[in-house]
C-alpha cells in the first residue's frame, strides 16, 4: 500500500541558474511558436502493439508547456542546488525548475529545448503522467477526461503529534499556493485554525503550521487538515467530485487524515 504522504511528496531546496525567458528571448522565438518542449537525456524503448499499431520507439523523457507558461520569469535553467554544483541525481549539468509545477515538469539532464507550433504529445505528456477523471455533465451524462499533470495543486498534511508539559501539539505542512490559513479537525469536531510559521516563509516553499491540542484523551484519534489559499480556494475533501471521480493518483490533493494513538 502506498502512503498518501508519499504520493505528491515534496522537498525544499535553493536553486540557482539562468532565467528561461531570457534564454528563449536571446535565442529568438518565432511568432508561430506556441509550445516549448524540454528534452532530457534519460531514454528507453517504448512498445505499442494493438490492432492499429505495431511499433517500437526509442523515446527520451520529454515534457512541454505552453509558450506563455514557459515565459514566466520564475522559471530557471538550473545548474546549482543549495549553493553547490547541481548533483548528478538532481539533473546535472542542467535541469528545468518551474516553481509551482509538479516535479514531473521539471525535466532533468536537459539536452535541448525546442519550440513548436502545435501541442507536443509524447509518452510522458499523453500516456504517462495523465490524470484520468470521471465527470458528470450538467444534464447528468457521465464523461471521461484525461489531462496532463501540470501546476501543483493546493495541499496540506498533518505530519506528527508531539507531547510537552502543556499538552500535545499537532504539526504539519501546506503547499501548492500562497497559504492564507490552515484548519485542523480532530475526530468529528469543528475545524480549528492552526498557527502558520511565517518566520522563514518563501513563495514556493511549504508553510509549516501547528495547533496546540490541550485536552487529548487516551485512545485513537483522527486528525485531518485542510489548506485555504490566498484566493479563497479550499483543499478538497475526499468526497469532492474532483477527488472522488479521479481514477489515477496524480494530482491527489484531497484532505489527508492521520490516525494517532494517545497513551
Amino acid at each position: 500500500m502506498v502512503s498518501p504522504f508519499f504520493i505528491g511528496a515534496i522537498g525544499n531546496a535553493l536553486w540557482a541558474g539562468a532565467p528561461l525567458a531570457a534564454v528563449l528571448e536571446q535565442a529568438g522565438v518565432s511568432d508561430a511558436a506556441t509550445e516549448v518542449v524540454f528534452w532530457g537525456a534519460d531514454a528507453g524503448d517504448v512498445e505499442l502493439h494493438d490492432d492499429i499499431r505495431d511499433v517500437t520507439m526509442h523515446q527520451n523523457f520529454a515534457r512541454s508547456m505552453s509558450l506563455n507558461d514557459a515565459m514566466n520569469p520564475e522559471n530557471i535553467l538550473c545548474y546549482e542546488m543549495n549553493g553547490v554544483e547541481l548533483p548528478g541525481r538532481n539533473g546535472f549539468p542542467l535541469r528545468l525548475i518551474a516553481p509551482g509545477w509538479y516535479g514531473v515538469a521539471n525535466v532533468k539532464w536537459l539536452t535541448r529545448i525546442e519550440l513548436r507550433n502545435r501541442r507536443f504529445m509524447g509518452k510522458f505528456m499523453a500516456r504517462d503522467y495523465v490524470t484520468i477523471r470521471k465527470e458528470t455533465t450538467e444534464d447528468g451524462e457521465t464523461v471521461w477526461a484525461e489531462t496532463s499533470v501540470g501546476p501543483t495543486r493546493l495541499k496540506s498534511a498533518p505530519a506528527r503529534v508531539t507531547q510537552g508539559d502543556a499538552g500535545h501539539r499537532i504539526v504539519g505542512a501546506a503547499w501548492g499556493a500562497p497559504i492564507a490559513r490552515v484548519e485542523v479537525r480532530i475526530d468529528n469536531g469543528p475545524w480549528l485554525e492552526a498557527t502558520i510559521d511565517r518566520s522563514e516563509e518563501a513563495e514556493f516553499a511549504w508553510s509549516i503550521w501547528s495547533l496546540d491540542w490541550k485536552d487529548a484523551g487516551p485512545g485513537e484519534h483522527a486528525i485531518t487538515s485542510r489548506a485555504i489559499d490566498a484566493a479563497g480556494n479550499v483543499q478538497p475533501a475526499p468526497d469532492d467530485p474532483w477527488i472522488a471521480g479521479k481514477q489515477t493518483y496524480w494530482e491527489s490533493n484531497g484532505q489527508i487524515t492521520r490516525r494517532v494513538q494517545i497513551g
